[in-house]
């Protein structure tokens, strides 16, 4: 299984970024495989469309799981129509996040929280 997590740095102590669309990098982590990569958020540079940018990004890496603050309506559509689960969490180090997702303690994102609309930088 291929979780992806939106977080403002490279490695397994840098802390989630609530910002799905506007996160500096996904840490994507292979549970099967144990590989990590880390990958730039192409939605970060985006005057508008960030969320969409970055849904997209996942998908083309087939991604199983999203793990981020929140999704904003646009993200959150295309996640859940390519069926990719999301999943709420707060900013805690990546190690953390990965123990609470094997624990099941996190909440499963079921609506799409507030639009940004290119808030840009």
């Amino acid at each position: 299984m291929k979780v992806a997590i939106s977080t403002a740095g490279k490695n397994i102590d840098s802390l989630l970024d609530s910002r799905f669309g506007r996160c500096e990098y996904f840490q994507i982590h292979d549970s099967e495989s144990k590989e990590v990569i880390v990958i730039e958020n192409k939605g970060l540079t985006c005057s508008g469309g960030a969320g969409i940018a970055a849904a997209q990004q996942l998908i083309d890496e087939n991604v199983d799981v999203v793990i981020t603050g929140n999704l904003g309506p646009n993200a959150f559509k295309i996640i859940e129509k390519a069926e990719i689960k999301s999943y709420r969490c707060e900013n805690i180090s990546i190690q953390s996040v990965l123990e609470k997702f094997k624990n099941n303690e996190l909440e499963e994102i079921t609506l799409a929280g507030p639009a940004h609309n290119g808030m840009g930088h």
